[in-house]
C-alpha cells in the first residue's frame, strides 16, 4: 500500500535516521523543517534509499502559516498519510530561570505547534481511513524534575494530547504511537553533564518503526527506560522533592 510520511523537525538526527528507514521501505517522504539546505540533502539521500517521492518543505512550529502547504502536498499524493513528529527545543532550565520568556517558545516547539499541525491534518487522515502518527515526546514528561521541569511539562502536555488523538483516530482506522526516548545522541544533548545510557538515533528510529508496525500505543526507547521511569515516578513526593535528579 502506498503511504506518505510527513516528518516534522526532519533535520534532527533521529528524524534523519527514521526518514532513511521508511524510504528504504518504499514510502513517499516529505521532510519538513527550517534548514532548507539540510532538508534538500536529506531528500536526495532518501531518494537514493528508495523513496519514490522525497521532498523538502518549510516548516516552523512557531508559524502556523507554514502548515497548510505541507498538508496540501501530502493530500495531493496517493495513499495513507502518516506523520512523525520530531520537532522540539530544550533550553536549559538555568537559561529559562534567567529568562522566563523562553517558556513560550519551548511550549510551542514541543507541544502547541505540533499539536496544531496534527489537529489540522487529522481530518485528512480520517477521510482516508487510516494512517499513523508517531509523536516523539520524552521520558522527561513523566515527572517534573528540578533540572528540566519546563521542558518536561511541555512534553507531558504533548503526551496527553497524543493520548486523546489516539482515541480519536482509532475510530477511523488510524493509530497514534507515543514515543518516549531517554538520552539520545543528538545536538540537543551534546555537552550536557550527567548523560548516561545514551542511545544512537538509529536505535530510536528502529524502535519507532517497530512500534508503528505493531501498532503500539506507548513505547520507551531504549526499552529499559520504562523501568527507570517506573522507579522515578514511584518515589513519594515528600522524598522526591528533596532529590536532585
Amino acid at each position: 500500500m502506498t503511504e506518505t510520511w510527513i516528518i516534522l523537525g526532519a533535520t534532527s538526527s533521529m528524524a534523519r535516521a527514521f526518514a532513511r528507514a521508511v524510504a528504504r521501505n518504499g514510502a513517499q517522504v516529505l521532510l519538513a523543517g527550517r534548514d532548507m539546505a539540510d532538508l534538500q540533502a536529506s531528500a536526495s539521500d532518501c531518494a537514493l534509499q528508495g523513496a519514490p517521492v522525497a521532498e523538502a518543505l518549510h516548516f516552523d512550529a512557531r508559524d502556523q502559516a507554514t502548515f497548510a502547504p505541507i498538508i496540501e502536498r501530502a493530500t495531493a499524493l496517493e495513499g495513507m498519510i502518516n506523520v512523525a513528529v520530531f520537532v522540539g527545543s530544550m533550553p536549559t532550565q538555568e537559561a529559562i530561570d534567567a529568562d522566563p520568556s523562553l517558556i513560550a517558545g519551548t511550549v510551542t516547539d514541543n507541544y502547541a505547534g505540533p499539536a496544531a499541525f496534527l489537529q489540522m491534518i487529522a481530518p485528512k487522515m480520517e477521510e482516508r481511513g487510516g494512517g499513523t502518527v508517531a509523536g516523539v515526546g520524552s521520558v522527561a514528561g513523566d515527572r517534573g524534575r528540578i533540572g528540566n521541569y519546563v521542558y518536561g511539562s511541555s512534553k507531558a502536555g504533548f503526551h496527553t494530547y497524543l493520548s486523546g488523538l489516539r482515541n480519536r483516530l482509532t475510530r477511523s482506522g488510524g493509530h497514534v504511537v507515543t514515543v518516549k526516548p531517554g538520552f539520545v545522541d543528538t545536538s540537543m544533548t551534546w555537552g550536557i553533564e550527567g548523560m548516561f545510557l545514551v542511545a544512537s538515533p538509529e536505535k530510536i528510529a528502529a524502535d519507532i518503526l517497530t512500534a508503528v508496525e505493531k501498532r503500539k500505543n506507548v513505547i520507551y526507547t531504549p526499552g529499559f527506560w520504562r523501568l527507570i521511569m517506573g522507579i522515578i515516578t514511584a518515589i513519594p513526593e515528600r522524598l522526591f522533592k528533596k532529590l536532585s535528579i
